[in-house]
């Protein structure tokens, strides 16, 4: 094991540690391909799945590996014939037995940070899927709170920003500009500091991972 796998892992020790009295169960994964075998294994079949709006599920082959499974009920809303039904999607995701994300930014002790324009992911973390399980690279952990939510706003949300059609400051220049521009991508901030029933889960991954 080298220095970076070994110093990742026991990175990830304390911050599952930490999960744990927030209610969180925590797993590590050293890599990508790892990461998918155990969210694969944490899902029953039969289960109705389904994501937000995640790099990080679409870098790892999440859905092609949930399809692939065969025993899912997946809900995939790149695959909807129109914005009508991409929408159907977003709110069947509230009936959903697990919904999956990644985050835009998570502190050392636990806390998890997403920010949203439609407010579609941010609602289905917060109430209504069964059980939520994020998937998320230990490059978007950071710090302190203050430290998470200056990378999901000012590293993040720019990039992200720049995958749409909207007119923004940080489209423009790739910085955060406070702005509240009518495009804006940044309408919900939402901060994960407890899971109330414990129906949160998340794997955290030795790579770089998403925005």
């Amino acid at each position: 094991m080298s220095h970076v796998e070994d110093r990742n892992r026991l990175f990830a020790e304390s911050i599952i540690s930490r999960l744990g009295r927030r209610h969180i169960k925590g797993y590590y994964c050293e890599t990508g391909p790892e990461a998918v075998s155990l969210l694969l294994s944490l899902i029953p079949d039969g289960s109705q799945v389904t994501w937000g709006g995640s790099q990080t599920i679409r870098q790892l082959g999440v859905p092609d590996a949930l399809r692939a499974k065969g025993t899912l009920d997946v809900r995939d809303r790149d695959l909807a014939s129109s914005r009508d039904e991409a929408l159907q999607i977003y709110r069947e995701a509230f009936f959903a037995d697990y919904y999956l994300s990644s985050a835009n930014a998570m502190s050392e002790d636990g806390v998890i940070i997403n920010i949203d324009g439609n407010g579609n992911r941010v609602a289905a973390i917060t109430f209504g899927p069964k059980n939520v399980i994020f998937i998320v690279g230990l490059n978007k952990v950071c710090q302190d709170i203050d430290a998470a939510l200056k990378r999901a706003r000012s590293t993040a949300s720019p990039i992200n920003a720049a995958r749409f059609d909207v007119k923004t400051a940080c489209k423009a220049d790739g910085a955060c500009h406070n702005c509240n521009a009518a495009d804006s991508i940044c309408n919900y901030v939402h901060f994960l500091r407890n899971s109330p029933g414990g129906r949160h889960q998340v794997i955290l991954v030795g790579e770089s991972l998403g925005y």
